[in-house]
């Protein structure tokens, strides 16, 4: 493997759990661990994975439930490793929304290329991201508004960048500040407000506003 990331293995086998652990983190990669789904979350709070590999029965929850949870504040390639083999029970998770899926016992080096499969495109953003008359250059880190350069800081390109991965989804400032930021929020409580309120003003003409959802934080959405 030649592309290193964060992945995050979610399985209730200790043994299994270990092993891969080891197997990924010799390959150089940043690997959390959860062996359950509660765990799971907690990871998710902090980090970004760039791949998610998923077991399906839990003690806490089924992986393909999950799925849906997952999918509304993370956006990384999901690999299903189960022992639940049946077709139907494959159909399900990639309909649940997962990328792959193989089954117990299996393969380690066919699941190490899969990961690097996943990694390689994780590795490569798409130049551009665009939105009717919004237009993000990621490798630039700049934003267009109908062409004209809306002249971002690097925190609300970042900021910009997250919202429109995420359109239509209320986001809580905490959730936000964890996935822009990085870190925590603790006493800096008014960087996204303050961030979101210079943002929103330059996003005039784009087609796209943040409007305030009450209890529940921001939503990137059509103005």
């Amino acid at each position: 493997m030649n592309k290193c990331g964060v992945i995050l293995l979610i399985e209730d086998n200790l043994k299994i759990l270990e092993a891969n652990r080891r197997i990924f983190t010799d390959d150089g990669h940043k690997v959390l661990t959860a062996d359950t789904l509660q765990k799971a979350r907690i990871h998710l709070k902090t980090n970004e994975p760039d791949v998610i590999v998923l077991d399906v029965m839990l003690p806490d929850g089924n992986g393909f439930d999950f799925m849906t949870e997952l999918r509304d504040i993370c956006a990384a390639p999901v690999l299903f490793l189960t022992a639940k083999d049946e077709r139907e029970d494959k159909l399900k998770g990639l309909r649940a929304g997962g990328n792959d899926y193989i089954t117990k016992p299996y393969d380690v080096d066919e699941l190490r290329e899969r990961v690097a499969n996943f990694l390689s495109f994780a590795r490569r953003p798409p130049p551009r991201l665009k939105l009717g008359a919004l237009e993000l250059d990621v490798a630039a880190s700049m934003a267009f508004a109908n062409g004209a350069d809306m002249a971002l800081s690097p925190k609300e390109f970042a900021l910009l960048r997250f919202f429109a991965q995420n359109e239509g989804n209320a986001l809580s400032a905490e959730y936000l500040y964890t996935r822009v930021w990085k870190t925590s929020m603790v006493e800096d409580s008014q960087a996204v407000r303050a961030t979101v309120s210079r943002l929103r003003a330059k996003m005039t003409g784009s087609g796209y506003t943040i409007t305030s959802q009450r209890y529940e934080g921001y939503c990137f959405e059509k103005a």
